[in-house]
């Protein structure tokens, strides 16, 4: 035993003490975590309970009929008054019996048929939350909510590096308790000392390793947040109107209100689905939880490697990239190659940064050679356009059949995954662009084409796209299969094809998605924003964006969200400050257009543009200056809210959403806000988010504020002049360096 002696005496011993403190930690966090989740649900029940009464309410009696195929007899328990299956449901057995002509068997037959039916209401009913009358089950249920969401999507890497720990070191330590004693090892026997002695140099592994410090850390910082007071009523609610989406994933988890598994996997065949459901996902370098479907989309992507992901607008198809990517950084690949329309080149780089640890760099504009040449070096997501995207050399094919059909040399490193965003802008395979990313595709082991237009209703476009990626399909799409209906054409292209509808994913109260959409400023938009700022124009320096009508990049953006929004059918509502800005909109759309409500549009005329608004079949645009359409009309028909600008006051964009995101509202409700870089719309919102958000969010919530919303607003005079100044000086420096 003298070769084992590193593994017995002093040493096992330490290595047995370690271990039991990590173990402590591990099932400390899993049970601060189920402590948080217990206060969630017993905030949840009663909710669930008053929706689950009052469904009940609506079920006549009779229905317990079906229930036990007519062998109940209920005329008596009608004769009593017990009109409703709730009725039966809330009454015990002992009030049953009470009733004349109502005996044993009738008595317990009805209150189980009762107890069926409600279990199956149970599994429909999902609590909504109503951000504008607050309760106080609705206020607890929040909090308790809050404490999970502010954790971070880090508490699931440490429930789950928590949950190995546990079930490992759980089994260890007991096994490797012989070895930290001479004695207790000499007299165990042979077999109970050889599994001490493998049980400590397995622990001394999971001990030792590097990574288990910043397992610890993971694991002390989930704790730490599970663990915080609970924060005040009005924190919680703003956080709730920043994070909804959050929230509302974090509910449906712990709800257990999944939607329905066969539509949130695209209706695949049972076979591929089990393909993807395989596929891991590491989330070493992703920043984000990921909802169910989510998940299940970024796996796809991976499992079958070449794909279409045209996931309704709204349910994050980006993010689902981001997740694939993150997942091939963390085995190794370092290059990736995004290729989108210019008007989301900045989005893709923000929502990169944001929502994973890869570096994001843009390939564009008059820099975009040295910006390639840096991203061949370093590595990281390179970010370009579909019209940049040619001017790039493109890697050679490898195989032994592969020849340069372009580039002859230099070419860059291939992309461990090809990501193409508004992946029908390629539908025409005789342009530039669609031969540019055919190219890229040959080349590339993994492509994930994005797009939210339902290919279904598209088949033609649908070819070229999966001729890009999987030509061996093709002989499967065919008009005929799209003319059996959606759920069978997804089938018939189910290796390639991945699509889910919000109705399909989303089970709760429609969340506020938010969205900034950042553009860069054209020449002529940039000239005009110049001279604004130089004649110190506040006005003039907000709508400069929208001063070339022809090749403003925040009304090519607003096109691209409007026509995606005609594909699915969703209607949308357009808000501006400004009537000329309007005006460019509605000369860009040209068609399926109402309004725009303007002040000078009498009361009467607004309602009955509202009117003709929510009845128009299918999509359908409104346009409305902000102030003039932001209060007293109720536009739920649509669901995706367009802002031109930022607006000076908080309270004015806050409530002309309201105006859409309201009860009644059966859809997530998106808001796309078109921002330009370096520019007026960067000044604003640097202000505005420095403005102490939770009295914001008091006043905004108050009595006083509804009624006079003005009076919480800074000064729009004081606040014009002092961006002024920002952008003339800043503009003067550029001039100088």
């Amino acid at each position: 035993m003298e070769g084992e002696s590193p593994r017995v005496g002093r040493r096992a011993r330490e290595l047995c003490v370690q271990g039991t403190r990590l173990y402590d930690v591990a099932r400390a966090l899993r049970a601060d975590h189920t402590r948080a989740l217990d206060t969630v649900r017993s905030a949840l029940e009663p909710l669930r309970a008053e929706l689950v009464a009052q469904e009940l309410e609506s079920i006549p009696v009779a229905r317990l009929k079906d229930v036990t195929e007519g062998r109940l007899r209920l005329g008596a328990v009608e004769a009593a008054g017990l009109t409703s299956v709730r009725a039966v449901h809330e009454a015990s057995r002992y009030e049953l019996r009470q009733l004349p002509g109502v005996g044993q068997q009738t008595a317990d037959r009805a209150l189980a048929a009762a107890r069926q039916i409600a279990r199956a209401v149970a599994e429909t009913v999902s609590v909504r939350i109503d951000v504008d009358h607050p309760e106080p089950r609705t206020t607890a249920l929040v909090i308790a909510l809050q404490r999970l969401v502010e954790a971070g999507p880090e508490l699931r890497r440490a429930l789950d590096a928590a949950t190995r720990l546990d079930e490992r070191l759980g089994a260890l330590l007991p096994v490797a308790r012989p070895a930290s004693s001479r004695l207790l090892l000499a007299l165990a026997g042979r077999r109970r000392r050889d599994g001490a002695l493998a049980a400590v140099t397995e622990l001394h592994e999971l001990v030792a390793d590097p990574a288990a410090k910043d397992v610890r850390l993971l694991i002390a910082q989930a704790s730490t947040d599970l663990l915080r007071p609970p924060v005040s009523e009005i924190e919680a609610w703003v956080d709730f109107e920043l994070r909804s989406a959050e929230y509302y994933s974090q509910l449906a988890e712990v709800d257990g209100q999944q939607p329905d598994l066969a539509a949130s996997e695209g209706f695949l065949p049972a076979e591929l689905a089990e393909r993807v459901h395989a596929q891991p996902l590491d989330d070493t370098h992703r920043r984000v939880s990921l909802r169910g479907y989510q998940s299940f989309g970024a796996r796809f992507a991976l499992a079958q490697r070449r794909v279409v992901l045209g996931d309704e607008m709204g349910l994050g198809k980006t993010v689902q990239a981001i997740a694939a990517l993150a997942h091939l950084a963390a085995e190794g690949h370092s290059h990736f190659l995004v290729v989108c329309p210019a008007s989301v080149l900045i989005n893709w780089t923000r929502e990169i940064g944001a929502r994973s640890t890869l570096r994001a760099l843009p390939v564009h504009g008059p820099d975009r050679q040295d910006a390639y040449g840096e991203w061949s070096e370093r590595g990281g997501v390179a970010i370009t356009t579909f019209d940049t995207l040619h001017t790039l050399p493109a890697p050679v094919d490898k195989s032994p059949k592969g020849r340069r059909t372009r580039t002859e040399a230099p070419t860059g490193p291939t992309p461990g995954m090809l990501v193409v965003d508004e992946a029908h802008y390629v539908k025409n395979p005789d342009t530039r662009r669609t031969k540019s990313v055919a190219l890229w595709t040959e080349r590339c082991d993994r492509v994930l084409f994005l797009t939210g237009t339902p290919m279904e209703n598209h088949v033609d476009e649908f070819r070229t796209l999966v001729r890009h990626l999987r030509p061996e399909l093709l002989p499967t799409v065919r008009n005929g299969t799209a003319a059996a209906g959606p759920h069978a054409f997804r089938k018939s292209v189910a290796p390639a094809y991945l699509r889910r509808n919000q109705e399909d994913v989303l089970t709760e109260l429609p969340a506020l998605v938010q969205v900034d959409e950042w553009v860069e400023l054209g020449v002529a938009d940039r000239e005009a924003y110049d001279r604004a700022v130089g004649d110190g124009n506040f006005m003039a320096m907000r709508r400069a964006a929208y001063a070339d009508t022809e090749k403003s990049a925040k009304l090519q953006r607003l096109r691209e969200l409007v026509a995606e929004a005609a594909d699915n059918g969703v209607k949308v509502v357009v808000f501006s400050y400004f009537r000329d800005v309007l005006a460019a909109v509605e000369q860009a759309l040209e068609k399926g257009v109402f309004g725009p409500i303007s002040g000078s549009v009498p009361a009467a005329r607004r309602q009955q543009l509202v009117d003709d608004f929510t009845q128009a079949p299918g999509h359908a645009v409104l346009l409305s200056q902000i102030e003039a359409g932001g209060v007293g009309l109720n536009l739920q028909a649509a669901s995706l809210v367009i802002l031109c600008e930022p607006q000076v006051k908080p309270t004015v964009e806050h409530q002309a959403v309201a105006r859409v995101h309201r009860m009644g509202q059966i859809r997530t409700v998106q808001v796309h806000r078109m921002l330009a870089t370096d520019s007026v719309d960067d000044r604003l919102l640097t202000i505005l988010k420095n403005k102490d958000r939770l009295f914001d969010a008091f006043a905004r919530r108050s009595a006083l504020a509804d009624a006079t919303p003005d009076a919480i607003d800074i000064s729009d005079a004081s606040l014009a002049r002092r961006i002024v100044e920002e952008e003339q000086r800043r503009l003067a420096t550029e001039a100088a360096n």
